[in-house]
């Protein structure tokens, strides 16, 4: 291993962004982020076993986060393979959540956003595999990009030894050895990838449906918000905006057009009601997320066939005359 990084190293007040700039050196750009108050500590080593980019790390309870603007300053994809010696790590990216205990293995891909909470102090061993090494398609592995998968059989059992020992051992493989090694890992994990594979694409459709759901959901909720877009979105679901658009390739609408369906549907169920002190269109347009009033009657002309005014006077005069008629039908 090249030198340890030892947060111990620095002074207090200097600690954090020593740390950062450790874990974005060794793996790739993130923010870090303790979870506790007080004095932070950590140890990172990283080395090159031929193509491979291997690190241990050990440290107190943190958070990370790698967004679009951090994947934006990588420019070669990475694959993260990772073991989780003591602690946990919980995973997500893709909107999956899974949590990493001991001797568990944890996959995801660092070229699209991912949050990793560890919870309690930790270490782990993690190898950084180039995307165009893996012969694997894209579907295939993002099928296991942002999950844990147990050891206790399988081509797991034998990968999380190996994995361990090329980390700790780095230092001391010869260029020829490291380019077997290199090989020897990269064929048993993507053997893992294609076992791995088989098994989750039988729960994708349901791993799917669950996530639509919560996205409409998460929609519904915040309607009101003028900054409701697919971004937003995506960002709080933990997915990338492109893996949320293929997300509702089945949905026959985007969720750009779905934003917009429901936020006219409550704007007219609104101007429908009569009420003692009914707000204006305006009023309700902005309640709905609608900004500028122009483009609501618009986009509202367009679903409805008439204007918010006219929708209104209509549907108001037809609920009349419903109550008229049925007055006139009650006896006395």
């Amino acid at each position: 291993m090249s030198p340890v990084l030892l947060t111990s190293l620095v002074p207090d007040e200097k600690r954090l962004a020593y740390w950062r700039n450790a874990v974005n050196r060794a793996l790739v750009p993130m923010t870090v982020v303790p979870r506790d108050e007080g004095t932070f500590t950590g140890r990172i080593a990283t080395d090159q076993v031929g193509a491979l980019r291997v690190s241990v790390v050990e440290a107190d309870a943190q958070r990370a986060k790698r967004t679009q603007a951090h994947i934006a300053r990588t420019p070669v994809p990475l694959v993260a393979v990772g073991v989780q010696m003591t602690g946990r790590t919980v995973l997500v990216q893709e909107g999956r959540q899974a949590t990493a205990d001991r001797n568990d293995l944890f996959v995801y891909d660092t070229s699209r956003p991912y949050f990793l909470d560890q919870p309690e102090r930790f270490s782990t061993r993690v190898v950084l595999i180039p995307r165009r090494m893996l012969d694997l398609p894209d579907e295939i592995l993002h099928s296991v990009s942002g999950t844990v998968i147990g050891t206790g059989s399988g081509c797991a059992a034998v990968l999380r030894p190996f994995l361990t020992t090329v980390t700790a051992s780095a230092h001391v493989y010869s260029p020829s050895a490291a380019g077997g090694l290199v090989s020897g890992f990269i064929d048993l994990f993507s053997t893992l990838v294609a076992e791995q594979s088989r098994v989750l694409t039988a729960g994708a459709e349901t791993t799917r449906k669950h996530l639509v759901r919560r996205v409409r959901e998460y929609i519904d909720l915040n309607l009101g918000d003028p900054a409701l877009s697919p971004d937003a979105v995506a960002k709080a679901q933990h997915i990338s905006v492109r893996y949320l658009h293929r997300l509702f390739e089945d949905e026959g609408i985007t969720v750009g057009r779905l934003i917009q369906r429901r936020r006219l549907e409550e704007c007219a169920h609104e101007l429908s009601r009569r009420s003692r002190t009914s707000p204006t269109v305006s009023a309700i347009a902005q309640r709905w997320g609608f900004v500028n009033p122009t483009h609501f009657s618009r986009v509202f002309r367009d679903a409805y066939g008439l204007s918010p005014r006219a929708w209104r006077t209509v549907r108001l005069q037809a609920r009349d005359d419903v109550h008229q008629q049925v007055g006139a039908l009650t006896p006395w």
